[in-house]
């Protein structure tokens, strides 16, 4: 009757979605088993009556192993399953695919399925190589949303039971009230109770979704202790009321929300057991009065590893794991002699000090737990795809939004985020990091920099000296300090050069300091006004935090910990995403990765099909770049990689990055009229052929223009270059480069200008409409660059540099790159023979452009895909960015709307078109998106529906004019992609 009464007891152990619903608080509560539960009791039932003492008793070790330890180690774990009858196995050091094969091999020579579990608190990363690390507990500590806490429990469950592992020895909720333990620190929530306890319930109920056991630890709290229990046995001194108040909270809440298992910590704690020097793990008071008891705990108690000093010292081998069973643990970890412990414990029952419905019902308990984490059924780990499963983009999407919930800003004078970017000079200082470091580089998407790097810690006082003298001459200066560590003693890893370098540059400039490394380290940063901890060296961090520096993320963290008397636990400032573009992942908007990687392939095929050297590629979708991506090389010759700062001639886009964004700009100032004709602000137009052309027939190339006319030829005698256009050497007269090492006068573009007006018109009248027939036209965007420069009375280049690419932190985006950029950092164009004779790199590839000096409504524009992408994406918030408005809201629909019948064509925008020949763009683009096209071999384009960019920039006219990026349909097949790989809208 006891046995079939304690049997109905166990079926409550371990349910359905949860493990130990029995606590203190429900013990009285009675439930109809379910299904799951009466198949479970069946095979618990089942086994256990099968089984010897000496296999009863094996249950109850788990013993390490390793993936990496060679043949010898491998065969004395098959001889602890064989022999000893082991319960376990807790994996440490290792690789994932090693260890699942080795999990296979044990588990198929285990009369009983093997429990497998892993130290994995920041993930398999942790342990296992080739796998992902989280965010330490300490970082975690700093979000305010736990859901992204349980959403990390969950990926790092998915993990698990992926390799074959069904319990996770974390999360740790030990409360490190005691900056200088030595052994948890960064693996604590914080000093807090409640934020320890919501975050570890948080965690354990993650893991507990993809159906792996959490394990929370060190029972009954390691965290005021400035001692390690690897090494010794640490003290709690506090009384029992201050334990139950503080250090035991957390593990209550656990206990309330049904955490699988607790794992006893190698603690000495006198006032609750004050036996001399008795560890926390052998004590029968803490563990079943306190933990069982008391608290109502009623999953799996294990112990802390046995082999621990904290534990082991001054007991005989197999003693130690007597004791420990003898205090109320289930399962014993890391035994140093498992026989010799199965002997001691077996020696116990015999003469009557276990009984043995004591072993039969913690036998009963620990099958049931492998009943619910799904070990009645065939275990086998899959190696196939293992590696790709581990390391999902989902998986390392949640780690960013972990560094981005976290990150905080402790210290803010009224700078942060930086919005006044046209007013704003910036300089970064990277101390410890290498050069070309991804802080620095993701720092220079949102602004122009200059980057200074103290790769050497400590620096020489020059070195310091130096950057200090160029650096402060900026007005706002960015310190990262990297490699630092947890050590008090070591001063965090922060060397005193560096915070006299800080405490004087602050003197002469704004700095902000961001610091990659332990929260306790802030007091160090003291004087600093603006002050960022971003808590890990991790390269997501470091991508995160300029992204909060510029306000393309929202700042919501807050210290976990206090340091000093200075930063008290709590403290951060917030503030709200300000509308910039943020970098993040495809998963995070809806869209798939792998599916991006067909752009690989295509990309890839172009540049093997010499349709083009290389390129960038750009994607962003809902304010999130999505892929950023550069292929190839400047040239055939791969000597020059393309990386994202290439510049590229973007040709005809030049028409809707530069001439369209002024026009829409005038227009909303009421300086020009859409529906004006373009000679009322031109007079030099009436009395042409001119005279009546009309801005909007103008943007919608329908005003009767020819396509193009090559001017050049009227500057040339055949292959000779006429004396009153051209000087081979700069001066006064001959100031406009044309090509490196030639120039023409500065009366090319007054000439031009002339022969534009003097040229006859295309003579494409429509008969049925009136007027005249679509024909795509460079002539009409130098007639609005006329207008532009007319009504603002500046240059077309000045006016978009200062109303637009200035303020929109677009420091790539330029006419004329070769005055403020290398060569080196150009994409080359073509090798020109007919005009210019020469190679043409850093100067217009448009002849009628470079004949104009550069500076030309139809082209003229170098940029990269990620200044476009800021360009385009204000377009995409219908005017706005970083909390300044630069158009109207209904500007940019109203200018990419169809308004006529003769075309496809918006106005100045081009727009999808059906049935055509030779398509750049997806047919999956809906008819409400917009963009352009370039000559040589660019496009950008904008998708209001899907809030999807899609850029491209190549040098498909390297070395000379190739129509292979067409034949072979490049674009369109790129953006075809783009669009497969939208999971959901």
């Amino acid at each position: 009757m006891k046995k079939i009464i304690f049997s109905i007891l166990l079926i409550f152990c371990f349910v359905g979605s949860s493990v130990s619903k029995l606590s203190h608080k429900n013990i009285k509560t009675k439930k109809t088993p379910t299904a799951f539960q009466l198949n479970q009791l069946k095979w618990v039932d089942s086994v256990s009556a099968t089984l010897s003492l000496d296999e009863k008793i094996g249950q109850f070790f788990m013993v390490a192993a390793y993936s990496n330890k060679g043949e010898d180690h491998n065969r004395s774990i098959e001889n602890l399953i064989e022999n000893q009858h082991i319960g376990g196995l807790i994996f440490f050091q290792g690789g994932p695919v090693r260890q699942a094969n080795l999990t296979n091999r044990y588990q198929a020579l285990s009369k009983i399925p093997l429990l497998v579990g892993i130290d994995a608190e920041w993930g398999l990363g942790m342990r296992l190589d080739s796998t992902v690390s989280y965010p330490k507990q300490m970082t975690l500590g700093a979000i305010q949303n736990n859901y992204y806490i349980e959403k990390m429990g969950i990926e790092i469950g998915r993990q698990c039971r992926r390799l074959g592992i069904h319990i996770n020895f974390a999360p740790v909720v030990d409360i490190n009230n005691n900056p200088h333990n030595p052994v948890i620190g960064n693996r604590s929530f914080g000093e807090e109770r409640e934020n320890v306890a919501s975050k570890g319930v948080a965690y354990a109920r993650g893991l507990r979704k993809s159906k792996v056991m959490a394990s929370a630890k060190h029972f009954p709290g390691h965290g005021d202790t400035d001692q390690d229990s690897h090494h010794t046995l640490p003290a709690i001194e506090h009384t029992a009321s201050h334990l139950h108040e503080v250090e035991l909270y957390p593990f209550q809440r656990l206990i309330d929300d049904s955490v699988a298992s607790i794992l006893t910590g190698h603690l000495y704690v006198p006032s609750m057991d004050n036996r001399y020097n008795l560890a926390s793990t052998l004590s029968e008071k803490i563990v079943t009065d306190l933990l069982k008891t008391e608290m109502g705990f009623q999953g799996l108690t294990i112990t802390d590893a046995l082999n621990m000093k904290g534990v082991s010292r001054n007991l005989s081998t197999g003693e130690v794991d007597l004791k420990a069973f003898l205090a109320g643990n289930d399962i014993l970890l890391y035994s140093e002699n498992v026989a010799e412990g199965s002997k001691k414990i077996k020696q116990a029952v015999l003469n009557g000090q276990i009984s043995t419905y004591e072993i039969d019902r913690r036998v009963r308990k620990i099958l049931m737990a492998k009943y619910w984490a799904g070990l009645a059924k065939n275990q086998y780990v899959d190696t196939y795809g293992l590696y790709r499963d581990l390391n999902s983009y989902y998986a390392r999407s949640v780690k960013q939004e972990l560094f981005e919930q976290a990150t905080t800003v402790v210290r803010n004078d009224n700078l942060l985020p930086f919005l006044n970017l046209d007013t704003t000079s910036f300089a970064s200082v990277s101390i410890g990091a290498d050069r070309q470091n991804e802080f620095q580089r993701s720092l220079s998407l949102y602004a122009k920099f200059k980057h200074f790097t103290l790769t050497n810690k400590p620096a020489t006082d020059v070195e310091m000296q130096g950057i200090l003298q160029q650096a402060s001459k900026y007005k706002v200066v960015i310190v990262s300090v990297h490699e630092m560590n947890a050590s008090a003693s070591r001063n965090y890893g922060v060397t005193y050069p560096t915070i006299s370098f800080i405490n004087q540059l602050r003197q002469k400039t704004n700095v902000v300091v961001c610091a990659f490394g332990s929260p306790y380290s802030l007091r160090i940063f003291n004087q600093a006004k603006n002050l960022v901890c971003a808590y890990e060296d991790d390269k997501e961090a470091q991508r995160v935090v300029p992204q909060i520096l510029f306000g393309a993320l929202p700042s919501s963290g807050r210290l976990p910990v206090s340091s000093g008397s200075i930063f008290k636990a709590g403290e951060g400032f917030s503030y709200k995403n300000v509308g910039r573009l943020s970098y993040s992942n495809a998963e995070s908007v809806g869209m798939s990765t792998y599916r991006l990687e067909e752009l690989d392939n295509i990309v890839q095929s172009g540049i093997t099909n010499r349709a083009f050297p290389g390129g960038q590629i750009l994607v962003a979708r809902k304010g999130k770049v999505i892929y950023h991506k550069s292929y190839g090389s400047l040239t055939y010759d791969n000597t020059e990689p393309v990386t994202d700062e290439t510049l590229y001639d973007i040709a005809s886009v030049t028409k809707v990055a530069s001439t369209l964004q002024a026009v829409m700009v005038l227009n909303e100032r009421q300086a020009i009229d859409l529906n004006q004709k373009a000679s009322f602000y031109l007079p030099e137009l009436i009395n042409t052929n001119k005279e009546n052309l009309y801005i909007s027939d103008i943007l919608m190339h329908q005003a009767g223009l020819a396509s193009f006319i090559p001017f050049w030829a009227k500057t040339k005698h055949g292959a000779s270059f006429k004396s009153e256009y051209y000087g081979f050497a700069r001066s006064d007269t001959f100031n406009l480069e044309v090509r490196q090492g030639l120039y023409v006068s500065h009366s090319t573009p007054d000439s031009l200008w002339k022969w534009l007006k003097e040229s006859p018109l295309n003579g494409r009248y429509d008969n049925n409409n009136g007027g005249f027939k679509y024909l795509y036209s460079d002539l009409g965007l130098i007639i609005l660059q006329k207008v532009i420069e007319k009504v603002t009375n500046q240059p077309l280049n000045v006016f978009v540099e200062q109303n637009l690419y200035e303020p929109l932190g677009m420091g790539k985006t330029l006419y004329n790159p070769l005055q403020e950029f290398d060569k080196q950092q150009i994409a080359p164009t073509e090798n020109e023979w007919a005009f210019r004779g020469s190679q043409l790199q850093g100067t217009v590839h448009d002849p009628t452009a470079a004949l104009m000096g550069g500076v030309a409504g139809n082209a003229g524009i170098f940029s990269t895909a990620n200044d476009l992408a800021i360009l385009f994406q204000m377009n995409l918030n219908h005017g706005q960015y970083a909390n300044r408005k630069y158009l109207l809201p209904q500007t940019v629909s109203h200018f990419s709307q169809n308004y006529t019948n003769k075309s496809h064509r918006g106005l100045g925008w081009d727009k999808p078109k059906i049935d055509e020949d030779k398509p750049i763009v997806s047919e999956l683009a809906p008819f409400s998106s917009y963009g352009h096209s370039g000559y040589t071999g660019t496009v950008a384009w904008i998708d209001p529906t899907n809030d999807l960019i899609f850029i491209f920039l190549c040098n498909r006219v390297y070395p000379q004019i190739s129509n292979k990026i067409t034949t072979l349909k490049v674009r369109k097949r790129l953006h075809d992609a783009v669009y497969r790989a939208i999971v959901y809208i």
